[in-house]
């Protein structure tokens, strides 16, 4: 058995996957969870919580700030205004001054104070220790630095404090004084303040999430309002794209949508038009085609008559007269297969070619097309057909695929042909015939691979004009489709071009 490398599939190919699904079908569901839908609702969703977030955010912020500055403020001037009353004089006595800070303490607002004072070394308090932890270098430098004092919002393991600084003054005069020495610091515990914030807080986040919730709503009416219309695109171009240009969408508002719906309808007709004119331009063409064609056929059955007896007296007649015979009848024969050629193309364009399907042997429908063309004894062919091969076709249709198949590569290739026979399991399972051409000529170029079954092409610009009417491997496609088959067209690793037709081994009619 000659060994043949799977051709790459040029016509006939199934591009499904096994579910009989596009291979982007797979894609497109994975995408559609991160679809149109979710990106609006997500983007709706996100510009909410964003709102949301930023008010609760400004809410809280300027909540929080009211409730520490009216709570700082209250103990700020209350602790001011009682330092400043206070009548001092110089030096300052130590003694009652441990007395003086408890009084002093016990006026505290809106919350109870803890006072110190600082005197040189001298350290006292209204409290069991003399000296804060709370109380912080910067405030001492900026209590002695201002004549009103200043304060200070510390955090000590957690809890939270006010502290303020107010240096003692000696009246001079009304309008002047001299500083003492003595600086006196009240400490306030902020934990009812703090717990009021962490409520406003709590207060603002839950706020938010119902915000989210409510947003939702209108989130999901306005993604039903835009996605609509791109369904009804959808749903158009899909009918578009099945057959129905008299597809149309319907127009609401006047918004940018509708402007899409319109211009979707305006093109649609357009594409309908002009398909239907392409339509009549090619049922014209194909009328053309089929009324030249009957009506050379008779004539020419004539005129190959004539020319068949003139071959016959051609060697009594003088050369130049016999060279001119046999150039009239080689052309009158081949404009006779390409008008029975046109004939078979029109029958297959009218969608009037049908199958006679019967049971064959293969291997022997092969040969004999082989000794009907006369190439049995051809030794540019070599064939491989197994016996007991067996297939429901068309016998005149395999016999036109087959000696198309050879007849190209003996025109275009390269001795020797192989034709070669099998069966194979197919995707589905069931069996396949496989028959394979195959020839050591210069190979297709990959730039013709794509078109190589196209009516009249020439993959080779620089051959000269073949004897074939360029419809021979068009025909070839259209007759293994309407088996149901596939055909693949490849270069040989080697050199050389293989031709692989592809049928059920039980093709039914398939009717056009």
């Amino acid at each position: 058995m000659i060994a043949l490398p799977r051709p790459r599939r040029t016509r006939g190919g199934d591009s499904k996957g096994r579910d009989g699904r596009g291979p982007g079908t797979h894609t497109r569901e994975r995408s559609r969870a991160f679809g149109l839908r979710t990106r609006l609702l997500a983007a709706f969703l996100l510009v909410a919580a964003v709102s949301a977030g930023t008010t609760s955010a400004l809410t809280y912020r300027e909540a929080r700030n009211a409730l520490l500055k009216t709570s700082q403020d209250t103990a700020v001037s209350t602790f001011r205004d009682q330092v400043q009353r206070t009548g001092w004089g110089l030096p300052v006595e130590e003694e009652g001054l441990q007395e003086f800070l408890r009084d002093l303490a016990r006026s505290g607002k809106p919350r109870p104070w803890v006072v110190f004072a600082e005197y040189g070394s001298v350290r006292a308090s209204s409290g069991e220790n003399p000296v804060s932890t709370v109380i912080t270098p910067e405030l001492r430098r900026a209590a002695t630095a201002d004549r009103y004092g200043s304060f200070q919002r510390v955090v000590k393991d957690g809890v939270p404090y006010l502290t303020i600084g107010i240096p003692a003054l000696f009246r001079t005069g009304p309008d002047s004084v001299l500083p003492t020495g003595l600086v006196l610091y009240a400490v306030m515990r902020m934990t009812d303040e703090q717990i009021n914030v962490d409520a406003l807080l709590v207060a603002a986040r839950n706020g938010a999430l119902p915000g989210l919730a409510v947003a939702l709503v209108p989130a999901l009416l306005a993604a039903r309002s835009v996605l609509r219309p791109v369904r009804e695109l959808r749903r158009a171009a899909r009918s578009m794209g099945s057959g129905r240009l008299d597809t149309r969408i319907p127009v609401r508002g006047r918004d940018e949508l509708a402007d899409l719906a319109d211009t979707f309808n305006e093109s649609a007709g357009q594409l309908e038009r002009s398909v239907g004119e392409l339509r009549e331009a090619e049922a014209r063409a194909r009328r053309f085609a089929s009324d030249v064609s009957h009506e050379l056929r008779t004539p020419l059955a004539g005129m190959l008559a004539v020319t068949e007896v003139l071959d016959q007296d051609a060697d009594r007649l003088d050369a130049d007269t016999a060279q001119a015979v046999r150039l009239v009848s080689a052309e009158t024969g081949k404009l006779a297969v390409l008008v029975e050629d046109l004939m078979e193309i029109s029958r297959f364009d009218a969608r009037a070619a049908e199958l006679n399907s019967d049971e064959i042997d293969v291997a022997e429908a092969i040969r004999k097309t082989l000794q009907t063309r006369r190439w049995a004894d051809d030794d540019r062919i070599r064939t491989e057909l197994p016996t007991g091969v067996r297939a429901r076709l068309d016998p005149r249709r395999f016999d036109v695929v087959v000696a198309n198949l050879v007849g190209n590569a003996l025109r275009h290739g390269g001795a020797p042909v192989t034709v070669l026979l099998r069966t194979e399991a197919g995707p589905s399972g069931t069996l396949v015939l496989v028959v394979e051409v195959a020839d050591r000529g210069p190979g297709i170029p990959a730039a013709a691979l794509p078109h190589i079954f196209d009516r009249f092409y020439k993959a080779d610009a620089a051959r000269t004009r073949s004897p074939g009417s360029g419809l021979g491997l068009a025909i070839t496609l259209e007759n293994v489709n309407l088996h149901g088959g596939t055909i693949h067209a490849a270069n040989l690793s080697g050199g050389g071009a293989v031709f692989t037709v592809e049928i059920p081994l039980r093709a039914e009619e398939a009717g056009r």
